[in-house]
């Protein structure tokens, strides 16, 4: 049974940091792609960042380049989400996710992913 558990959210000021860890269990994760989305409320899920399995080759959007990093240890099956520089636009649930083997599909497409998180709550305050 895979499972993959979010940890790290929590209450943050405009201009402070906070760092994501993704658990995960009960698949290849040395194998295995990771993402990070998110979802405010009332919006659609978007794309965080992402690391691909064997180069760890790393993805980002536009709006947290320079701010997040992503990084995966896999002697843990453990992915990271390093968030720095916090904007009240970061406030979302945030969920990590995990691609299937050989997956070809976009990185930032969440229909290229078979696993999902519960999803870890971050709110940044101006």
């Amino acid at each position: 049974q895979v499972q993959l558990v979010e940890s790290g959210g929590g209450l943050v000021q405009a201009g402070g940091s906070l760092r994501l860890s993704c658990a995960a269990s009960g698949l290849p994760f040395s194998l295995s792609g990771m993402g990070w989305f998110r979802q405010a409320p009332g919006k659609e899920r978007e794309f965080v960042a992402a690391i691909s399995a064997r180069t760890r080759r790393t993805y980002y959007a536009d709006s947290v380049k320079g701010r997040f990093s992503i990084s995966r240890d896999n002697a843990k099956n453990t992915m990271y989400l390093q968030m720095n520089s916090l904007k009240s636009d970061d406030t979302a649930v945030y969920y990590c996710a995990s691609r299937p083997i050989l997956s070809t599909g976009s990185y930032a497409s969440g229909a290229g992913y078979d696993y999902w998180g519960q999803g870890t709550q971050v709110t940044v305050s101006s």
